[in-house]
């Protein structure tokens, strides 16, 4: 059979399919370009939002700042402002200041020169009398003169750089005999500080004092039956030799002092342990063994036994390796005492002396 002749027309459902394929697709491709579009509006329209929001913030903060700043320029402008007013003023003062000074150097400048000249002049008449003092005075710190300006020659061994100067003052020391001792025991103080033998004591002490090494320290104790310094309250440290009107203070302070009591040289040679400082040299005055030791005696005389038995204990307790050297004043009634302190100078390598009446 003969096929029949199809007739061919543009709207057939082929045709009218691939017209709906290709709307479906347009279609399509229109959704997701437009959906797109407002994804990407929307998250850069968020970005912009937060960087506004960020400026903003440090606007404020700037503004704020900024307020602060200008309070603080206006405090600085302030002070400025005060800081050139006082400036001004202190060169204003120092202008007059210089003002004056010319005028003072115009008028009084041959006075003042004239006033310097006399002032130097008493200084160098004041210079040229130390020197000659010192050279009366020698290497000694004190001036001493004994009767008939002799020179004394002693085998003392004043050296070291610390002192200890030990004084007797019991009653003893008011005479060289028994019955003198007795008759000034009973007298005024006054009298008794100007006995014979009391202020040949002084004296010695003064003599010595004024032989002593300049650069070295000193201290003077009194001693009875108990001990104290002769400048009160200075018991436990030294005192410089180079400070003469302390020196000299020392030495008048013995005026003051009244021979009393027994002796005792254990207490005061106990007393020398607890000195910052041990001495390295000690200077005993004294007429005798001592009466007692750290307590009274119990009976109201001493034999001359107990008084050798007595020194030896005192003797212990001294510190070793320091020369003790002995000026001693007989007393009678006590034979012992010149050989038993002659042997302590001998045992601890010092001197011992008995001088006559008339010395220093």
């Amino acid at each position: 059979m003969r096929r029949k002749n199809r007739r061919f027309s543009t709207f057939s459902l082929s045709f009218l399919d691939i017209m709906s394929c290709g709307f479906g697709a347009v279609a399509l491709i229109f959704l997701i370009i437009k959906h797109g579009s407002d994804h990407e509006i929307e998250v850069e329209t968020e970005d912009l939002s937060a960087e506004v929001n960020l400026l903003q913030e440090e606007v404020e903060f700037g503004e704020e700042h900024l307020v602060q700043a200008r309070n603080t320029l206006d405090i600085v402008s302030d002070e400025l402002v005060d800081a050139q007013g006082l400036a001004r003023r202190i060169l204003e003062q120092i202008q007059d200041v210089k003002g004056n000074i010319a005028e003072i150097d115009s008028v009084d400048e041959q006075e003042d020169i004239k006033r310097l000249q006399d002032k130097l002049k008493k200084l160098k008449q004041a210079k040229k009398n130390l020197e000659e003092e010192n050279k009366k005075l020698g290497n000694n710190v004190r001036k001493y003169v004994g009767d008939g300006d002799r020179q004394y020659l002693t085998g003392l061994r004043l050296g070291g750089n610390r002192i200890l100067i030990l004084l007797d003052a019991s009653a003893s020391m008011l005479g060289d005999e028994l019955i003198k001792v007795i008759r000034a025991r009973n007298m005024s103080s006054r009298v008794k500080r100007q006995t014979e033998k009391w202020r040949r004591a002084i004296n010695t002490v003064s003599w010595l004092t004024a032989q002593l090494p300049p650069d070295s320290q000193y201290q003077i104790y009194t001693f009875n039956t108990s001990f104290r310094a002769v400048i009160a309250g200075t018991e436990d440290r030294w005192l410089n030799v180079d400070d003469r009107d302390q020196l000299d203070k020392a030495i008048k302070g013995l005026d003051e002092v009244v021979p009393e009591h027994g002796t005792s040289l254990e207490r005061v040679f106990n007393a020398i342990h607890a000195m910052k400082s041990l001495p390295d040299n000690i200077i005993l005055i004294t007429d005798g063994l001592p009466t007692q030791g750290m307590k009274p005696p119990r009976g109201a005389t001493v034999s001359g036994r107990e008084r050798r038995n007595l020194f030896k204990r005192a003797v212990k307790v001294l510190p070793r390796n320091v020369p003790v050297n002995i000026i001693l004043t007989p007393m009678e009634g006590d034979p012992f005492a010149a050989s038993e302190f002659w042997k302590l100078a001998m045992q601890t390598q010092g001197s011992f002396l008995a001088p006559s009446r008339d010395w220093p």
